[in-house]
């Protein structure tokens, strides 16, 4: 049986390291504290995007990677999508935001649940944001698993465009817990349109490269 790929117009991995775009790293991590680094990546890309700011540390990652990509790839974010589809994986859920709700409920001598944390207690939060910014209005998912598998990955995007409507898709490793965040996010077409297929092998190793 022939060995399913991607059609990957673009690509950008994030790590606490670096950000890399289609191979090249774009911005180093000179900073020890997170929030500042995502904020760098903000200011880099030159996003404007007012919303970014409410989100959490999660949701954020997702939204920079996805704007990155699509960016590089030359799609604008004000034209709706029809035909696009977001799906996302992690292994960490929203667990970030699950310990700091936790926080807010744990003592009842200092009981004070925050409606702003609650709200991104889901992992699939990430998804529907990303298709807000664009304006995707196709399948979105959001998937657990215990770690980034390429091939499993390029097995969920191929169903996702056998069995719906969608032409293109927004597909990413999308985890962030405890000041970690670790993304892979590609820009994905259904049929080749002059970017080379790509393999669980060649995915692998995209993963891999840290800087």
């Amino acid at each position: 049986m022939e060995e399913k790929k991607l059609y990957v117009l673009s690509y950008v991995r994030l790590t606490d390291r670096c950000l890399i775009v289609d191979g090249n790293v774009v911005l180093e991590n000179t900073y020890d504290d997170t929030k500042q680094w995502i904020s760098s990546i903000y200011k880099n890309i030159g996003m404007d995007y007012p919303k970014f700011f409410k989100m959490d540390r999660l949701c954020k990652v997702g939204t920079l990677c996805a704007e990155a990509a699509m960016r590089k790839s030359g799609f604008q974010n004000d034209d709706i999508k029809k035909n696009w589809a977001v799906i996302c994986a992690n292994s960490a859920g929203s667990l970030d935001d699950d310990r700091s709700y936790q926080e807010t409920i744990q003592h009842d001598d200092n009981y004070f649940p925050s409606p702003s944390v609650f709200v991104y207690t889901l992992a699939n939060i990430v998804t529907g944001e990303i298709a807000i910014r664009h304006k995707i209005q196709g399948e979105s998912s959001c998937y657990v698993a215990q770690k980034f598998d390429a091939n499993a990955f390029i097995n969920a995007v191929s169903d996702l465009f056998l069995f719906t409507s969608a032409e293109y898709a927004l597909a990413g490793w999308v985890d962030y817990d405890s000041a970690h965040c670790d993304v892979l996010m590609l820009v994905v077409s259904k049929k080749s349109t002059n970017s080379e297929a790509m393999t669980s092998h060649e995915l692998s190793n995209v993963y891999a490269k840290q800087r």
